[in-house]
């Protein structure tokens, strides 16, 4: 089983363990991978992560070269099982059991192609809920394909279930609705609705599977593929997961699968779960789908540690909260200082008069003196005319006297 993918990893671990690790010689080992990765039906898209991933590790680290095997196997492990922990788990037994409490039936719309498995896909589920104790019915909607429903009764019959079907060329929508109106009515666990497998670019085919989870709004919509295609499976998944948004898938004949790189490929396209995987022509031959076992196939060991993304972060030590600081008090406010008075503005001083000028004593000392007294005082006391200025000044002083003593006549 997948002996393609097998190779394709184990070559590119010995590769990188027997070149220098310059960027040149990892491109040569990455060509190499792709190849065998294209030969092994991993989609194209795929195959550029893994590649991205490996180089980034691989040139970002200071692995010692006798170490580089074991690094590389170790970086894919890690890459495979990331990518199957990211499209999350679906347990159909489970979501059954959790609607059995509303009395209501859980209702599942089988898609895919013709020549897949789907309709045998169907019967096994079918046989592991009945081993489970759940009740089932089974609605033949693939009223198209000549033989489809015969095919389905011929299942239901040995299974001992019950089947609603009507004639070829009825609406597969009405057939499916009449399935779960019988479910309600008789208190089934399950309802199982096989639908036509056409094309998966065939326009009518998804109308008719639009119409169908309009009418009985499916709890689960699951697309069926065939491992042994290859691509065309990888590429019949994309399709119906844009047009129908499947919750999960089954992959059929996965026992005679060499390549390997179907599974990896849907998984990682459609971001959406396999939950079972076909192993013979039983019904007993189909087991749930599991990452460990796939991871042991590819890379044959069994020792392999692939714990998931969150069981390794549940593994790590939680850090211990750091203790918030106790928050301080708060400081009392300060009282606001009283505002000072603002001292009364000083008058501004009134401008002192500036002092006039004092009279700058003329040089004519009989200034100020009437000249009629002058001429009186001086036929009076018949004076002469002064000849020196001191003469004057007295003169002068004596008229003023004179004048201040009233004016006497001699």
């Amino acid at each position: 089983m997948f002996d393609n993918l097998k190779k394709a990893f184990s070559n590119a671990s010995t590769g990188f363990s027997e070149k220098d690790l310059n960027e040149k010689d990892i491109e040569d080992v990455l060509f190499e991978l792709e190849i065998n990765l294209l030969e092994s039906d991993v989609a194209t898209e795929v195959i550029d992560s893994i590649k991205d991933s490996l180089k980034e590790k691989i040139i970002g680290s200071r692995v010692e070269k006798k170490n580089i095997q074991n690094f590389v196997k170790q970086s894919l492990i890690e890459f495979i099982s990331e990518t199957f922990d990211n499209a999350g788990h679906v347990d159909l037994v489970a979501r059954i059991n959790e609607k059995k409490s509303s009395n209501e039936p859980f209702i599942v719309v089988f898609v895919g192609i013709n020549g897949t498995g789907k309709t045998t896909s169907l019967a096994k589920v079918a046989n592991i809920l009945k081993n489970e104790k759940l009740s089932v019915v089974i609605a033949a909607a693939d009223t198209y394909r000549a033989g489809a429903i015969e095919q389905l009764r011929e299942h239901t019959n040995r299974l001992n279930l019950k089947i609603i079907a009507q004639n070829y060329g009825s609406d597969p929508a009405a057939v499916a609705k009449d399935a779960v109106l019988y479910a309600k009515s008789h208190k089934v666990d399950c309802v199982l609705v096989d639908t036509a497998g056409r094309m998966q670019t065939s326009s009518n085919l998804m109308e008719q599977i639009a119409k169908i989870t309009k009418v009985v709004k499916p709890d689960m919509k699951i697309f069926v593929g065939d491992s042994l295609a290859g691509n065309d499976t990888v590429n019949q998944a994309r399709e119906f997961h844009k047009q129908v948004n499947f919750e999960c898938s089954i992959l059929t004949k996965s026992d005679a699968d060499a390549r390997g790189g179907a599974a990896l490929s849907i998984v990682n396209v459609t971001s959406s779960p396999i939950i079972y995987v076909g192993v013979g022509q039983e019904y007993d031959d189909i087991v749930k789908f599991s990452k460990q076992t796939f991871l042991e196939n590819v890379f044959e060991s069994t020792d392999i540690d692939v714990l998931s993304l969150s069981e390794i972060k549940k593994s790590k030590p939680e850090p211990e909260p750091e203790p918030e600081p106790e928050p301080e008090p708060e400081p009392k406010p300060k009282p606001e200082p009283e505002p000072e008075p603002k001292p009364e503005p000083e008058p501004e001083p009134e401008p002192k008069p500036e002092p006039e000028p004092e009279p700058q004593e003329s040089d004519d000392p009989f200034e100020g003196i009437e000249t009629d007294d002058i001429n009186t005082y001086a036929d009076l006391y018949d004076v002469p005319p002064p000849e020196t200025e001191n003469d004057a000044k007295k003169l002068a002083n004596q008229i003023k006297k004179w004048i201040q003593d009233g004016r006497p006549k001699p």
